[in-house]
């Protein structure tokens, strides 16, 4: 198939003496002004493998058809050449910062002429066809780190549920966990930006909580599945499961993804602090304790109130947000809890939808 490109002048004799140096190459396009020229690249867009411009030609000149060509993003992909006898410092500068390839000034050397513009056309369809590849290429690397991630979500999410099918649970818990983590998120993002966490960040976190409990595999069933209460010495294997977890994550992750492994390991291991430093294991407090941690640690209690567990029935919805407000699960961050007020009916409406 030969290439197509348009001859524009206002000048018949100019036309036809292009025309002839160019019919035995290519196939020719012919237009008397700018208005012409525009119609026809409207109509075969990207077919064109090169424009031969005259500047000064009535109706629309040749810097109108460039201003076209600029706003429609047709230079980036088509060489122009201005064939002109303004040869000004002026008209030049305009046009290479416009974007025109090159300049010929008339009268020309049919010889220099077919040269250049063979050298650009060949140019321009190398650099059009390698953006191609790499356009293609980028979409297939997207496409295999989109099924990579599915897959590692799924990793991720098993293990979790591993846990919660330990502990004789359904394994919606980390699911609830991580649904209450988002919601709580948002508000957090929209009242207390000095936090600095980014929507990215954000989705990066509800994810990661799916491992808050990770560090459960390594307690006994003896201890993770007592129905009444747990003794003094259980209590205290039972809290290991913060430190055991943060173990779990930094033999289990690389570092392809440093910050997904970074809120999984502050998760895991800061989640049961409290903001008064009453907490564990390491009795952080304030904000020593990781605000991703601080989120994961309300929805985990929250979904603990509510659900169902061996060794308790659910509370209601409104008992359970009056014991975090009022402190009978420990102390929370004040700013999370003016966030928890106003999140208590995403958290119901969530909580009915994944029980």
């Amino acid at each position: 198939m030969r290439h197509t490109i348009l001859v524009v002048d206002d000048m018949e004799v100019n036309r036809e003496i292009l025309h002839t140096i160019f019919e035995q190459e290519y196939e020719v396009c012919l237009a008397e002004d700018g208005k012409e020229a525009i119609a026809l690249i409207e109509e075969k867009g990207e077919d064109l493998s090169a424009i031969l411009l005259d500047i000064v030609m009535p109706n629309v000149d040749g810097f109108g058809v460039l201003e076209f060509m600029r706003e429609h993003n047709y230079m980036s992909s088509i060489p122009v050449l201005f064939i002109t006898s303004d040869t000004s410092y002026e008209s030049k500068r305009r046009g290479y910062e416009m974007g025109v390839s090159d300049f010929i000034s008339k009268p020309f050397e049919p010889g220099i002429v077919t040269r250049r513009v063979r050298n650009l056309v060949e140019l321009y369809r190398h650099k059009n066809n390698l953006e191609e590849i790499v356009e293609l290429q980028t979409k297939e690397i997207r496409e295999k780190n989109d099924k990579l991630a599915a897959m590692n979500e799924r990793i991720i999410n098993t293990l979790g549920t591993i846990v919660e099918f330990r502990s004789m649970e359904s394994g919606n818990h980390i699911f609830r966990v991580r649904a209450f983590t988002e919601i709580l998120l948002k508000y957090l993002m929209w009242d207390y930006p000095e936090y600095g966490v980014t929507e990215e960040q954000a989705s990066t976190i509800s994810f990661a909580s799916v491992l808050h409990d990770v560090g459960k595999i390594s307690i006994p069933d003896s201890v993770l599945m007592k129905p009444g209460k747990l003794t003094n010495e259980e209590f205290e294997l039972m809290k290991t499961h913060t430190l055991r977890g943060a173990e779990v994550i930094e033999r289990v992750f690389t570092d392809d993804d440093p910050e997904f492994q970074k809120y999984c390991l502050e998760i895991a291991l800061s989640h049961h602090e409290k903001f008064d430093g009453r907490g564990y294991p390491n009795r952080l407090a304030g904000d020593e304790i990781p605000i991703s941690a601080q989120v994961v640690s309300i929805a985990d209690v929250y979904d603990a109130l509510t659900s169902e567990r061996v060794y308790k029935p659910p509370f209601p919805y409104e008992k359970a947000y009056e014991m975090i407000l009022g402190g009978e699960c420990g102390q929370f961050n004040p700013k999370l809890m003016e966030c928890f007020k106003k999140a208590r009916a995403e958290f119901e409406r969530k909580a009915e939808e994944l029980k």
